[in-house]
């Protein structure tokens, strides 16, 4: 069994292995050199795991690439896999999030986009379709955009309803179907929009990232633009837990799939000073459902530190004990074979980090 990490950058897809227990790490790559690689996905769903990687070129525009042999060789359609139907109006900016449905659903694979929309795949993420229902709904005139974009980035498929999906986009907060996709409600109850004329609005909610716990589906997590939260109706109503923390903005929030309650996060100052809370680099862990929060930096860098982590720039394996891994903003990769109770570098003097996952191949 090895530990593979997907690293996207805004120069190309890395592609990091490790076959002792995550102790040293192969880098390979780039693979899809001077592209931005806003999203990738490890779909285990298949005898042989699929790699996805939604990637965009300024030469050529946004397009998904799959891959069978763990990053050999790549397959790229002839088509561009994911475009808005002509009627739409739309182009399509990039591809923020690439997500397979559950193992009922073994062809599954969700899409969010850039201006905000969802795609699905029932080829197993080859070619795509617009989600007419969330694309018609009323509310998407007013959607805004955040100050990277606006988009779907994040796509939550319920693990035990196949008819329940869950969304978050910026700006607009998060989106319900209990009915795979057929219609769509808001769910942002509690969360504070300070930065809009109703603070507490139905939608419009600057989410950053939201994730879902791994012993409890109907908890849920969320990172917004100043508040951290949890939901213990399945996104539906969400209090805040960003008491012990040093800031409530930042980006990325991940749960660890074999600890329920274990919840991390890496706090920025504020939105006006975007440097990790304190300048230093420490992520941020809760192993009680956001009740209390410890800091982590064993092993990481002392001193001022300046670069931050992006929104999909922090993951975890699927591994026991679980492995977190984070890259910032100035190319250095680290990653924890305990939970995050110490680091070690994986890889340095990478391009800009957008985007991590890893899984046990």
């Amino acid at each position: 069994m090895a530990t593979l990490l997907a690293i996207g950058t805004a120069k190309g897809l890395f592609l990091a292995t490790s076959t002792d227990g995550r102790r040293s790490w192969e880098v390979s790559g780039p693979h899809f050199p001077m592209t931005g690689v806003y999203a990738v996905a490890v779909d285990k769903r298949r005898a042989t795991p699929r790699l996805l990687a939604g990637m965009t070129s300024s030469h050529f525009g946004p397009s998904v690439a799959t891959s069978d042999d763990l990053g050999a060789t790549w397959h790229e359609p002839d088509r561009a896999p994911v475009a808005f139907p002509a009627d739409t109006g739309a182009s399509l900016g990039r591809v923020w999030q690439l997500t397979p449905a559950g193992p009922g659903q073994p062809d599954l694979v969700w899409a969010g986009t850039e201006p905000s929309a969802l795609f699905r795949s029932d080829d197993g993420g080859v070619s795509y379709e617009l989600v007419r229902p969330l694309w018609d709904h009323p509310h998407r005139e007013r959607w805004g955009a955040g100050f990277g974009g606006q988009a779907v980035h994040t796509v939550l498929p319920h693990p035990e309803d196949p008819e329940r999906v869950t969304v978050a986009m910026s700006t607009g907060g998060v989106y319900h179907s209990t009915d795979a996709g057929a219609s769509w409600s808001p769910g942002n109850t509690g969360i504070h929009a300070y930065f809009l004329p109703d603070e507490w609005p139905e939608f419009g909610q600057c989410v950053h990232k939201i994730a879902r716990d791994a012993g409890e589906p109907r908890r849920l997590y969320a990172q917004n633009h100043h508040g951290v939260y949890r939901s213990d109706d399945d996104g539906r109503t969400w209090s805040s837990i960003a008491d012990g923390l040093p800031s409530d903005f930042g980006f990325p929030i991940v749960t660890l799939p074999g600890r329920p309650g274990a919840v991390l996060t890496f706090p920025l100052a504020a939105d006006s000073e975007r440097f990790p809370a304190g300048r230093r680099c420490r992520v941020w862990r809760s192993l009680d459902a956001g009740d209390s929060w410890q800091a982590l930096s064993t092993g990481l860098p002392e001193g001022p530190f300046y670069p931050a982590v992006l929104r999909d720039a922090m993951c975890a394996d699927d591994g026991e004990p679980g492995g977190v891994y984070f890259g910032t903003r100035s190319g250095e990769v680290y990653a924890s074979r305990d939970e995050g109770d110490s680091w070690s570098p994986v890889a340095a003097h990478l391009p800009d980090v957008l985007c991590v996952r890893a899984a046990e191949v």
